[in-house]
């Protein structure tokens, strides 16, 4: 199993090629009539705020829950910085994603901002974000389907697409 720490050692190039980019109608459209599957990486209380009807849940980053010395060098960390909520990798990210969605599955991968594989003149790489971490750790441990929702979720709320939530 390959983690985010093992991605700076592959060919982004070739997972660019495995991973395509759709925006949020056209999510919406592969959900309803291909099966589709949505796959939330944010954290499971945003999860909970607001999601497209149908998603799964899997958190990519989780807070830092262990009390090692490490774990407390950490938060005291992210504490100076005003952040008391720091996070790390969910060492369990893909086998949770494996109990939930088999290797076939038709995914489109969903964070809060989505980021972009398309170059521009600031960010010639694209901008990273955590569901394009995520596609691209579910294509290095065989998912074949893979997709990313540009824009994140943020634009699926705006453009006032499907929604549920605890507080619907």
């Amino acid at each position: 199993m390959l983690s985010s720490r093992h991605l700076h050692q592959r060919c982004f190039s070739c997972l660019f090629l495995q991973v395509r980019s759709v925006d949020v109608k056209e999510a919406l459209r592969l959900q309803n009539e291909n099966n589709f599957v949505i796959l939330d990486v944010r954290p499971e209380a945003e999860f909970k705020q607001a999601h497209p009807p149908g998603a799964v849940n899997v958190q990519i980053y989780r807070l830092i829950k262990e009390w090692t010395a490490w774990d407390i060098a950490r938060r005291a960390a992210f504490a100076f910085f005003g952040i008391f909520a720091g996070t790390e990798e969910n060492p369990e990210f893909i086998k949770s994603v494996e109990e939930k969605l088999d290797k076939d599955s038709k995914i489109i991968v969903a964070c809060s901002a989505g980021g972009t594989m398309k170059p521009t003149q600031n960010l010639p790489d694209g901008k990273q974000s955590r569901s394009l971490i995520a596609a691209y750790l579910l294509v290095l441990n065989g998912y074949k389907n893979v997709f990313h929702l540009d824009g994140g979720l943020y634009t699926w709320f705006k453009e006032d697409l499907p929604s549920e939530g605890e507080e619907d």
